[in-house]
């Protein structure tokens, strides 16, 4: 029998048995209680080591894009995600001291430099420009991303099967409450509400958002919050 083959930092090609992850992103890891492949409900499961380059290339983006295209999951991701936050990333790749090109781009890809007042700034100068504008140029849900066609005949129906889609993949259920981070007009908010029996609470940088959005939203179990989500 040949004798066992030892595991290396490549990116293996067969899915069926994902390479070791990247020491860099080991490295990031470690303290976080959160591993590659390991045995408790919040670490992270790979399914094809694609993963590992989406994440050096992309960083934080490249890892929910990845997650969104089964590359990955974990039986527990809300606890997964709050011992990657708790785990102060940002120090750890300043210890990357020989990879110095790596550690500069990683830092900004996984860091949002932006300023809870530069983030308000921008809800200014952008969406606080006229509620109006959006209403001539959205769907009646104000929804501002895109819809989901598969059988939509018009916008109107591509955002109203978006919202439902969204609701069905978080398997949301009645009495359950919701985190809407970027709520906008609270399209999604009230949909959710009215439909899925949730309480939510939607938070955003924009005046003119939150008035109108807490006028649509009136009559069900839903707040809106002008704040940063940092907070």
């Amino acid at each position: 029998m040949a004798a066992p083959t030892k595991q290396s930092d490549h990116f293996d090609t067969d899915t069926r048995h994902p390479a070791t992850a990247p020491r860099a992103l080991r490295s990031l890891l470690q303290g976080s209680g959160v591993s590659f492949n390991g045995s408790r409900p919040w670490d992270i499961q790979v399914h094809d080591p694609a993963l590992y380059r989406r994440v050096l290339l992309k960083g934080s983006l490249g890892f929910g894009e990845a997650y969104m295209d089964g590359l990955w999951d974990s039986v527990r991701l809300d606890e997964t995600f709050t011992r990657l936050l708790r785990s102060h990333l940002n120090a750890k790749v300043q210890q990357l001291k020989r990879l110095r090109w790596f550690a500069a781009v990683l830092r900004e890809l996984l860091f949002n430099h932006q300023s809870p007042g530069r983030a308000f700034e921008v809800g200014e100068r952008h969406y606080d420009i006229g509620n109006d504008v959006f209403e001539a140029m959205l769907d009646p849900t104000m929804s501002y991303s895109c819809g989901y066609w598969a059988q939509a005949t018009d916008l109107a129906e591509a955002q109203l099967a978006k919202l439902d889609l969204i609701c069905r993949k978080l398997q949301l259920q009645p009495g359950q409450r919701l985190l809407d981070i970027g709520c906008g007009w609270g399209g999604l908010a009230r949909y959710a509400a009215e439909h899925y029996g949730v309480e939510v609470l939607g938070i955003t940088v924009s005046r003119e958002q939150q008035a109108l959005a807490q006028a649509r939203c009136a009559g069900w179990p839903i707040r809106i919050a002008l704040q940063d989500y940092r907070e």
